[in-house]
């Protein structure tokens, strides 16, 4: 869940932010799905920034926040018919009611989501849809786009009091070829797809490129607030929209029921390629607004809408190459280069490949004929080998056994799909290593954010975690934002952080699945790290809690040269952590190992631990044959099932209590 967590957010990052997703809509999608599958039957585990809670990302620095009065949410996806009457059914099953429901039919626009706050007639602000609730003010780049009101139509009591209007920014195709065209002129890189350009036209805020901002359109589609009492529907919005001096998609429609609905959506997956827009598939919303206020909202999305997705575009192409790419984490991707095609107006030449089972499991090669698509119509992918047209001689891919960056041993841990370049010192996932290095869970070297060390590693003054500790003021007054006092600061911060303890060590390096439970468990084992570096995946994995997964990646780690010379570098450049206690503690529940699993009703979660680890007992996060006790609580989870399943003994707080003798 933690992954899935973390990586949702990333991939929200790069869409709502920085306009350059790397995954398919379809991926995220499946993700989303199986977050909110585990969040179902885990809530107890469920993280405060899980993805499901709230929608996109973060509004970016650099732009005044906007807070809205209410979330502009996202929509669930249906992506065949069969979920698009699943649909329709939980809105009647929410109804209470077997007659039909009709929906407005509107198309999906691929744009970039936008609010525009009118008071009193008259435009005030304009924000990115941001997370949901906080957006990005670009008003004055959005004044700059021709078909948006400045002032609203007509006149009367609808224009007094604040008006929120919610739509879409786009970018006509015809706009974004031409736009292509000039850019390739002039030498530069051209854009994507239109949803990338008019998401970027939108957050310039330096060299405004006003001649991209006239060529956006601006879509309306709801009303969120100032709604008059006469508009009862969402057709009927839309009209009022129009009346207003927006533009409305002239493709919407009334859908007497979810049949009309499906209907509908053939008919625009029909036109698709003929609209003077990107369209990605329909929307259908429960007409009646007085029926959408019964039906309610989930967190992130209402429940009486609903995104009906085009199946992606497609093209053949052939593989004239696979390159292998190294990213911020280390994590080697073989990337297709492709004979130039284009798919949905847009030339594709290259394709991830993700992973090794990925590239079997596709069986692709260099010279295979293959068919790619723009997955959510953005991301290119492969999606068959045309093993007919393969020429002879062609060799299954392997990713390299070497980091082609730096040429450490690569590789990848049991049970995960993913190949690794495991040194620290890699110059592709440098920052990030140096980052988390002096992050406050780490080193704790207060001042070393992510812009000094983007300066620090381009010019080449880092080229490797340790080397943080020779920073000193002198070289660091002379970067940029960089006074002498600040430097200075700094300075004295790296020198207080010298003094530290093997966990904090052993968190800045960046083992993978070496959190700070399973830092502490390994410094208390073996005390120093001498003795940790020399011991074997068999020794690691009989340390209680520490599983064969954990055990492979630590043993790993200090079998690579590179990782065991930062660990000599940190000592020689006066680095020091004591070597750790050995923890042995006496006490009731000495050697035993207990899983907590609900709520308990007298002790925190953080108490218990604390208890049970000072009465000698170990916490473990999972259920296995080496459990001793599953302390159920109220409400708990799939641990108690584990438990049954597996013999090991339930007892319930009072048990507890009594076991440590309280």
């Amino acid at each position: 869940m933690a992954d899935l967590v973390d990586a949702l957010n990333r991939h929200n990052r790069l869409y709502y932010l920085e306009d350059r997703p790397e995954i398919s809509d379809a991926a995220y999608d499946q993700m989303l799905r199986e977050l909110q599958e585990l969040e179902g039957r885990h809530p107890e585990l469920r993280h405060s920034d899980s993805p499901t809670q709230r929608v996109g990302a973060p509004p970016a620095t650099g732009f005044r926040p906007v807070q809205r009065r209410n979330p502009m949410l996202s929509l669930e996806n249906a992506m065949d018919e069969a979920e698009m009457r699943a649909f329709d059914e939980r809105v009647r099953r929410v109804l209470g009611s077997n007659e039909p429901v009709a929906y407005a039919g509107e198309p999906k626009l691929d744009g970039a989501g936008v609010e525009l706050v009118y008071e009193n007639g008259v435009l005030e602000v304009g924000s990115t849809r941001g997370d949901g609730r906080t957006g990005e003010d670009v008003t004055a780049n959005l004044r700059q786009v021709w078909n948006i009101p400045l002032e609203l139509a007509g006149r009367g009591a609808s224009r007094r009091g604040r008006v929120s209007v919610r739509g879409e920014v786009v970018l006509p195709l015809a706009a974004f070829r031409r736009l292509n065209q000039a850019r390739l002129a002039r030498d530069e890189e051209p854009f994507a797809n239109p949803r990338n350009a008019a998401a970027g036209a939108l957050r310039q805020i330096h060299d405004i490129d006003r001649r991209r901002l006239g060529a956006l359109e601006y879509r309306a589609y709801a009303i969120a607030e100032g709604l008059p009492a006469v508009v009862r529907t969402q057709m009927g919005a839309l009209e009022q929209l129009a009346a207003w001096g927006f533009s409305v998609s002239r493709e919407c429609e009334a859908c007497e029921d979810v049949e009309a609905a499906i209907a509908y959506h053939a008919r625009m997956l029909e036109r698709r390629d003929r609209l003077a827009i990107e369209v990605d598939g329909t929307v259908f919303k429960v007409d009646r607004l007085d029926l959408q206020a019964e039906i309610g909202e989930l967190p992130r999305s209402p429940r009486w809408a609903i995104a009906f997705k085009f199946p992606p575009q497609q093209a053949a192409t052939v593989v004239e190459g696979i390159e292998v790419q190294v990213g911020r984490t280390g994590a080697l991707t073989p990337v297709a280069k492709l004979r130039p095609v284009q798919v949905g107006g847009v030339s594709v030449s290259s394709a991830s490949l993700h992973n090794q089972d990925e590239v079997e499991r596709k069986d692709v090669r260099v010279g295979d004929s293959v068919v790619v698509q723009r997955a959510g119509d953005v991301i290119p992918q492969i999606v068959e080998v045309l093993r007919t047209k393969r020429p002879a001689h062609t060799r299954p891919f392997h990713l390299p056994k070497q980091c082609p960056v730096c040429q450490a041993a690569t590789v990848r841990l049991e049970g995960e799909a993913v190949t690794r370049c495991p040194n620290i010192d890699c110059p592709a996932q440098l920052k990030n290593n140096v980052l988390h290095f002096a992050s406050r869970e780490a080193l704790d070297i207060d001042g070393l954010g992510e812009k000094l060390v983007d300066q620090l590693v381009d010019q080449g003054i880092v080229k490797r975690p340790s080397d943080v500790f020779e920073l000193k003021a002198a070289t660091l007054a002379g970067l940029e934002r960089m006074g002498e006092k600040s430097a200075a600061n700094l300075e004295a911060a790296i020198t207080r952080a010298k003094e530290t303890t093997l966990v904090h060590v052993l968190l800045g390096l960046g083992i993978r699945h070496v959190g700070a439970g399973v830092a502490d468990l390994l410094a208390s084992h073996f005390g120093d790290m001498g003795a940790l570096q020399e011991a074997s995946q068999e020794e690691l994995e009989a340390v209680p809690g520490i599983g064969p997964t954990i055990a492979e990646s630590v043993a790993r780690f200090f079998a690579d040269r590179h990782n065991r010379a930062e660990v000599k570098r940190l000592d020689d450049l006066g680095v020091r952590w004591p070597t750790a206690t050995r923890k042995r503690r006496d006490g009731p529940l000495s050697g035993k190992s207990l899983v907590l699993t609900g709520t308990l009703s007298g002790l925190t979660r953080d108490e218990a631990k604390e208890r049970i680890v000072a009465a000698g007992g170990r916490v473990a996060s999972a259920v296995s044959k080496k459990t001793d006790y599953v302390v159920a609580g109220e409400e708990p989870g799939s641990k108690l099932q584990r438990a049954q399943e597996l013999g090991v003994a339930v007892i319930d707080e009072a048990e507890l209590l009594r076991l440590l003798g309280l």
